[in-house]
């Protein structure tokens, strides 16, 4: 890494943003309304949680693993995640070994 890249601030320092907090906080609910309306990215935020389910991640171990070299560039040229969706193909793989055998 450049020395020149290198930022350092003191514990507690904060960033000053270039928000304008007072100009927002005396806008009336109108205003807002107004704006939103007329903003061509806002998307109306309709939406009914009530059969919502809480998902938890399973945990996950770190590990170290050896993989050829083309293997692990196919993964990563699909960008970031390319780690899950290898987790994700060693899972079907999991999956489909201990499936059980059908009977004839």
């Amino acid at each position: 890494m450049k020395k020149e890249h290198i930022v350092t601030r003191k514990w507690g320092d904060r960033r000053k943003g270039k928000t304008d907090w007072a100009r927002v906080d005396a806008l009336t609910d109108e205003e807002i309304a107004k704006a939103v309306a007329n903003d061509p990215d806002a998307a109306a935020i309709d939406v009914d949680w009530s059969d919502a389910v809480l998902v938890i991640p399973a945990k996950k171990r770190a590990i170290s693993i050896r993989v050829d070299e083309d293997v692990l560039d196919f993964f990563k040229k699909e960008g970031d995640g390319y780690q899950r969706r290898i987790n994700a193909v060693l899972r079907s793989y999991m999956q489909q070994k201990v499936k059980p055998k059908k009977r004839a």
